[in-house]
């Protein structure tokens, strides 16, 4: 069997530890056993979850670092500390080539400076952006971006997002030509900001790229699946995620109460429980865990820190995803084709 992709793990990163990141672990390896993963952590906590887990031997490599990065601290004061800590050394590497992805549920925001510092902008891209799949109404999710690693954000690097976000939907969703759209405060073309007016003008004449620009899209209608890209900045887009993840749980939270208010309704619950069942698993987090930082030169997934088991082991196969369809180079290939064009309009 050939050697399959080579994960780092940020082992300590996450709201529970080493624990749940290695019960993911398994998880994802019982669904791909070509996996092999690098521990970055604590050795001692790590092996003793291990000896819990002893069909991962053959597939885990464990490196100890000394210290971690906390939830709560400053990516100034993380950067500091990259050598030391078993995020900064995971994404250390895949910069040095031992990995071919890393994967962390910790600090975002340190997360997101250590791996620019380290990694560094691919050509043609001024800012990375984070992009995660988003339940839809149709037959798939769609990608949005960026969920929060740039507030501000200028007509250009939108269009850089929509470059980045068609290029991560042809692989995860096999669309050959994604349908991208900006979120707006509106659907008319004469609505929102000026960055929103020109980025729209200017993928409107990029027919050229493997996408098909549908204009704006407003928040209602991100989830009814007439859309593959949703491309806005970190602000807006890290708004929009927080406000989807919280109206699902509160219908989860108001169907579970309203289920045990009476008798009656505890008998419509029995009823209708195969179709509360769907709904959970289309409303879990679990099932759509693992934000990816595109734009990078290397490939870095955050999993959210409160994921469970199979949280982690979504966070894992999108990582071994993206190193198998080389999407860091889908990427540079379609930059590569949007400055061509730019520069032989600019020069006519």
């Amino acid at each position: 069997m050939d050697a399959g992709p080579r994960i780092a793990i940020d082992a300590m990163g996450g709201d529970t530890g080493p624990a749940v990141v290695i019960a993911g672990i398994e998880r994802a390896r019982r669904k791909d056993s070509s996996l092999h993963f690098l521990l970055y952590g604590d050795e001692k906590l790590i092996r003793a979850e291990l000896k819990t887990h002893p069909k991962l031997k053959p597939a885990v490599t464990v490196c100890h670092t000394p210290e971690s990065i906390a939830s709560t601290e400053k990516p100034s004061q993380a950067i500091r500390r990259a050598k030391t800590t078993s995020m900064g050394v995971a994404i250390a590497a895949v910069k040095d080539g031992q990995a071919d992805a890393a994967v962390s549920g910790g600090n975002t925001g340190a997360l997101m400076a250590m791996a620019k510092l380290a990694l560094r902008t691919m050509p043609g891209i001024d800012r990375p952006a984070l992009a995660a799949l988003l339940p839809t109404l149709g037959d798939q999710d769609c990608v949005m971006l960026d969920l929060g690693a740039n507030t501000e954000c200028d007509a250009q690097n939108l269009v850089q997002f929509a470059v980045m976000g068609s290029a991560y939907a042809r692989t995860v969703l096999s669309i050959s030509k994604p349908r991208v759209k900006l979120l707006n405060i509106g659907t008319e073309e004469l609505k929102g900001t000026d960055e929103l007016k020109e980025a729209a003008a200017l993928l409107r004449e990029a027919d050229y790229l493997p996408l098909r620009f549908d204009g704006f899209v407003e928040g209602d209608q991100l989830s009814r699946g007439n859309l593959d890209v949703v491309v806005t900045d970190g602000f807006s887009g890290n708004i929009a995620l927080k406000t989807a993840e919280g109206t699902a749980r509160f219908v989860t939270d108001l169907l579970r109460r309203a289920f045990k208010s009476s008798l009656r309704s505890k008998a419509g619950f029995a009823l209708s429980k195969p179709a509360l069942n769907l709904l959970k698993v289309h409303l879990d987090p679990n099932n759509h865990n693992g934000a990816v930082f595109l734009g990078l030169n290397g490939l870095i997934v955050k999993s959210h820190g409160g994921a469970n088991a199979k949280g982690v082991a979504n966070a894992i196969a999108v990582a071994a995803s993206m190193v198998r369809n080389d999407i860091t180079r889908k990427i540079g290939d379609d930059l590569d084709n949007f400055r061509a064009h730019a520069f032989n309009e600019a020069a006519q």
